[in-house]
């Protein structure tokens, strides 16, 4: 009798267990919701399943019965406010409960992306709607000194995530995150750096960095791509890449380089000029970062997109001008 006890015991113990990790799982789990935020209104006098069933209806929730055991369990069904909340789409089940129950929208988040231009980071904070806009008439070094920066320029010096921040922080707090975030990613990359890198300062990696950034399709292939052209650097060849000339056009880039496009110099077209361009081109993610200063030990000086993303690395120019026929002009 002692040992069945027990064993109804211990089995019960298990299963609690196992239900409480379950329900914790999904309370922190995101909602990914789509769009990127979305509006949401709770009647009045509504109860825990009244509001449960209206989250169903209105897409946050795929059923209701996980969120109604939550609430009940978390013993905050009582106090949960009818109103009009603005939810971003990673906001969780816990985040959610306690925002109905303090009658506050969730936090609001800003995404920056790898890859994209500092003007469309700036786009991207000016049309987020749980932003208080502080920055639009004034200019990137004026920006910059509000950040404590000793830069002009804004190019790169933002690291690319998802910044969570109270509705109405104002931008120029959540700027202020991002670029300590990428000063502190960079410093630390620097420190731990290869030996007998091509660069003057941190600021030189960081614009190869952006340049692996925009050349790379295939993660796997950034220390080769910046071994590349780091092998140019060293030997005083061109970088000769395009995305360097598609930033300097500006807005005369209209999707396609023509041959006028690669002859015409500016700054930033590494076809006429020697060495890296004046600043990066772009926020790069932390492993392009990290490629620019651990690239791959390579021989190559060439590569050509192989039309998936991929590419064929060459030492020299006639096996680089049998890969342009065989993935480029064939294709």
């Amino acid at each position: 009798m002692i040992k069945r006890i027990k064993k109804w015991l211990l089995l019960s113990i298990f299963t609690i267990l196992i239900l409480g990790a379950w329900l914790a799982y999904y309370a922190t789990s995101s909602l990914k919701l789509l769009p990127d935020s979305q509006e949401i209104s709770i009647q009045p006098k509504s109860g825990l399943k009244g509001i449960a069933n209206q989250l169903v209806a209105q897409g946050v929730l795929i059923e209701p019965w996980r969120f109604i055991i939550l609430a009940k369990l978390l013993n905050k069904e009582k106090n949960l406010q009818a109103g009009n909340y603005t939810l971003n789409r990673n906001v969780t089940p816990y985040q959610l409960l306690l925002s109905l129950n303090h009658g506050k929208a969730t936090q609001g988040s800003a995404t920056f992306i790898e890859g994209r231009t500092f003007a469309q980071m700036r786009d991207r904070l000016e049309k987020n709607d749980a932003v208080k806009q502080s920055i639009a008439v004034l200019s990137e070094s004026e920006i910059l000194k509000l950040m404590g920066s000793e830069y002009t320029i804004a190019e790169g010096l933002f690291f690319p995530d998802t910044y969570y921040f109270d509705r109405n922080t104002v931008d120029t707090v959540i700027l202020q995150r991002s670029y300590d975030a990428m000063q502190n990613k960079l410093k630390a990359a620097w420190d731990s750096r290869e030996a007998g890198l091509p660069y003057k300062n941190a600021y030189q990696a960081l614009i190869m960095a952006s340049i692996v950034e925009k050349e790379t399709g295939k993660a796997s292939e950034r220390p080769m791509i910046a071994g590349v052209f780091i092998n140019r650097l060293r030997i005083g060849m061109r970088l000769q890449t395009d995305p360097t000339v598609i930033y300097g056009m500006g807005a005369q880039y209209k999707g396609n380089i023509r041959k006028n496009d690669l002859l015409a110099d500016t700054p930033y077209n590494t076809y006429t000029r020697s060495g890296l361009p004046p600043t990066p081109i772009a926020m790069p993610g932390l492993a392009s970062i990290e490629a620019a200063l651990h690239p791959a030990k390579t021989k190559a000086l060439y590569f050509v997109g192989k039309g998936d993303g991929s590419h064929v690395f060459s030492t020299n120019l006639a096996d680089h001008n049998r890969a342009v026929v065989k993935y480029q002009l064939k294709r």
